[in-house]
């Protein structure tokens, strides 16, 4: 019976000791299983070599027809040991092979390009490996399957030097870029791009100490004149805290030029399906010839994850020169905050102030806290550590045995009762459970069939899925907003929600699934709840938890500074807190902002609510919120303080920040937001998580569709519900004239949650009981009809028509 055959380098013909009809055997010796020979292969392909029985074992040079020649060891049939491959492009590898796969020590070279290290199953693995790039880059350090994975040394062909912790081939975590001219940042990035805490030093000019969100200053900082220096104790007391890069590092630091990209050549291992042979012997086969060449699959190295509009921080000389002279020493300390790249307020620290450290040391323990994720991070020990674990190990389980299936439409068995199944997970692991460090537990998965589709709907990848939810970083729990006493986890990446769910509501879920399946993919703009799975674990120790998992519709490129859940009702509407920050929900009476947007977005907003709306009545839905939030620009009687000379970013944001956008491209709409004609390569258009649907059109771009473009962050495609620009107007108490409101451009996210609580006769006794005591029109439980009504006006309230 012919069995497959272990893989070899990709593409390449596999080679063995099959005596075929047809082929030519010359050998040294005869009769004896252990021999030297030459086989001649009918396609051309020749071996010359150690043979034992029929396969190739000892050194041997195996020759292609289309003279591909490897020359080296082998042992029963692949490539082990020591050996060379040469390709007829002239490119050449040297070194380890094991099992068919290039797995050791070996230097690959390809012209300029060439790369000398450790080796796993044909990609570049292990520390210390060196990648030198045809334009001259280079790369020193740690490699995991293929990617740059670790601590390692990227320098430019220019001079730019990176020094730092690598994740995925892009820069993540902290490290230090230095530019050839001397300036540097030392600090935190996320996929390329400066991002948390850290230090810009001008070799001529000084120090900005502070937050980056995504390439651009976001948050509160300090200015140090290069005079006046940044106390060395100070930053020292930071490394220790891990906030910024250790001591190993020093000697290296710096910023990015954006050109400084460079591709690299990677092996790909491939699998021959096609391969068999003989299953007494692990041979390789001769039938199949070779049908392409050798695959180096071209990928780039760090070009793709820094931000394309990173470009060089605004040099600050110009504000305050080298310091010559005893007068320079007075040179004031600035306390800067900025907003997504747009500095907001200044203010000049006393130049007497002999020792600001404990100050500046409070504000910036501050700032770090204050960047860290939203929720908790459940880690061993914590209360849900072990509800976690299940619902990761549940996921995993449904959407594995999900995906295999071939895709098809959704039918009427795919709902209700039937379409869920259950799944034991014993401790130690079953037949068809992994062991796990949970207890044991029993998994509900409903309607598998329709969530899968809805997922696709949305164009969520399932492995990507999977890696958010069930990855190997942990979920965060987050305090519930509301009354509901629900747990709310995020996961790492924070794409998606998990909410706790009572009975009640995991029926209505399932009553209504068919019909919201209907409603979302006939309504692409649809804002309600994206709902992606639903699920069950009943731990054998405790009561059973029952878990949505939702889009995050705050899971967006720009911050989110204000939160707020809308219901069109007064009665306990308002926020407690006294401390307000961009994590607290507020709430119908903290709002103080009319939203106006352009006309033609507006009416199709409100149409969609209405919709939605309709929907959710239909259903006897009722108590479900707009929940709203708002991302803001510098206010406009800031912007012409926005530098301390010209050299800062002008009042209005019309400075393209990406190559190739004309100036007839681009579009003021509202002022101080760019808009540009839509991108003819949607590569450098940056996507939502979860996002379907059309683009919205422009009425001052002869209603062509539009992207948003914003200084230091990206292009951002806008939808209905997600990067719709705006303008803010804040409403005052004492309306004695028209213009009385400090006027914001912003950037808004909406969408409508909550949609679970139907008009229940639990509700219907409430609604009886808080109409004795309050005003019926304040409360939040009425009727649907009403509850619609009601929340329609509130909408269009917050909307006003622009004139």
């Amino acid at each position: 019976m012919a069995t497959p055959v272990a893989p070899l380098l990709h593409d390449e013909p596999q080679a063995a000791g099959i005596l075929l009809p047809g082929t030519t055997q010359h050998s040294d010796q005869t009769n004896s299983d252990s021999r030297v020979g030459e086989l001649i292969l009918p396609n051309g392909d020749t071996y010359r070599g150690a043979l034992s029985g029929n396969t190739p074992h000892g050194p041997g040079c195996y020759i292609w027809s289309d003279g591909c020649v490897y020359e080296g060891d082998w042992r029963r049939g692949l490539r082990h040991g020591r050996g060379k491959t040469l390709w007829p492009t002239g490119a050449t590898y040297t070194g380890d092979y094991s099992g068919g796969y290039i797995y050791g020590q070996g230097t690959y070279t390809a012209g300029l390009n060439s790369y000398r290290g450790g080796w796993k199953l044909n990609l570049k693995h292990g520390h210390l490996g060196l990648q030198t790039y045809p334009n001259g880059d280079t790369f020193q350090g740690s490699w995991v399957h293929g990617q740059m994975q670790g601590h390692g040394t990227y320098t430019w062909a220019n001079g730019n030097t990176y020094v730092g912790a690598m994740k995925d081939g892009v820069m993540s975590g902290k490290g230090i870029l230095t530019w050839n001219n001397g300036d540097s940042f030392e600090g935190n990035w996320l996929d390329g791009a400066m991002h948390g805490y850290g230090i810009y030093t001008w070799k001529d000019s000084g120090y900005y100490v502070g937050t980056w969100t995504r390439g651009v200053k976001d948050g509160k900082g300090t200015f140090y004149p290069k005079c006046r220096g940044i106390p060395v104790t100070d930053i020292d007391d930071l490394r220790n805290r891990g906030v910024l890069p250790g001591a190993e590092s020093q000697t290296h630091g710096s910023r990015i030029l954006h050109s400084a990209s460079s591709d690299m050549a990677d092996m790909v291992a491939s699998r021959n399906q096609d391969s068999v042979g003989i299953s007494s012997v692990r041979s390789l086969n001769f039938e199949k010839t070779r049908s392409t060449n050798v695959l180096l699959e071209r990928r780039w190295s760090l070009g793709v994850a820094i931000e394309k509009f990173l470009g060089r921080e605004t040099n600050e000389s110009s504000a305050i020169e080298r310091c010559e002279n005893k007068a320079d020493s007075n040179l004031p300390i600035l306390e800067r905050e900025y907003m997504q790249g747009v500095l907001i307020s200044e203010v000049v620290v006393d130049a007497s102030f002999s020792n600001p450290l404990k100050r500046v040391s409070r504000r910036q323990k501050k700032i770090v806290k204050d960047i860290k994720k939203p929720g908790q991070t459940i880690i061993k020990g914590h209360r849900s550590y072990d509800l976690m674990l299940s619902l990761q190990l549940g996921i995993r389980y449904t959407v594995g045995k999900i995906t295999p299936i071939q895709r098809r439409e959704v039918r009427a068995s795919d709902y209700g009762s039937r379409a869920s199944f259950w799944m034991n997970f014993p401790k130690n692991g079953s037949r068809l459970t992994p062991s796990h460090h949970a207890d044991n537990f029993k998994w509900k998965d409903y309607c598998p069939m329709v969530f899968r589709n809805l997922r696709e709907m949305f164009k969520i990848d399932a492995a990507d899925y999977m890696v958010s939810i069930c990855g190997s970083d942990a979920l965060r729990e987050l305090s519930s907003p509301g009354k509901s006493g629900s747990v709310f986890f995020l996961s790492q990446d924070d794409r998606f929600m998990i909410k706790t769910l009572r009975k009640s509501e995991v029926q209505v879920l399932l009553r209504m699934l068919p019909e919201y399946y209907h409603h979302v993919r006939t309504y692409e703009n649809t804002l309600i709840t994206k709902f992606f799975g639903l699920h069950r674990v009943k731990p054998s120790s405790s009561q059973k938890f029952r878990f949505v998992v939702m889009g995050n519709m705050f899971c967006t490129e720009l911050r989110i500074h204000r939160r707020f859940d809308l219901k069109g009702s007064s009665l306990g509407r308002s926020t407690d807190k006294v401390k307000i920050d961009e994590n607290t929900t507020l709430k119908d009476l903290d709002l103080n902002y009319s939203f106006y947007l352009e006309p033609s977005w507006r009416q199709t907003l409100l149409a969609q609510i209405e919709t939605d709306s309709k929907f959710l009545k239909q259903h006897a839905i009722m108590d479900y919120s707009l929940l709203l939030g708002v991302h803001f620009r510098a206010p406009q009687s800031l912007r012409t303080q926005a530098s301390f000379h010209q050299a800062i970013l002008p009042d209005r944001l019309a400075v393209l920040s990406e190559e190739g956008a004309l100036e007839e491209d681009v579009l003021n709409s509202p002022e101080g937001l760019v808009l540009v004609q839509r991108a003819s390569d949607q590569n450098d258009v940056v996507i939502g998580s979860h996002i379907r649907g059309a683009r919205l059109r422009s009425s001052s771009a002869s209603f062509e569709k539009v992207d948003l473009l914003l200084p230091g962050t990206a292009r951002l495609q806008i939808q209905l519900g997600v990067n719709m620009p705006a303008r803010a107007k804040q409403t005052v108490e004492d309306d004695d004239s028209e213009d009385n409101g400090q006027v914001y451009d912003v950037v808004l996210y909406l969408g409508i949650i909550d949609i679970l609580q139907e008009y229940s006769i639990r509700k219907k006794i409430e609604h009886a009981y808080k109409c004795i005591q309050y005003n019926s029109l304040s409360i939040s439980v009425v009727e649907p009809s009403l509850y619609s009504e009601r929340f329609l006006k509130f909408i269009q309230t917050i909307f006003p028509e622009n004139s």
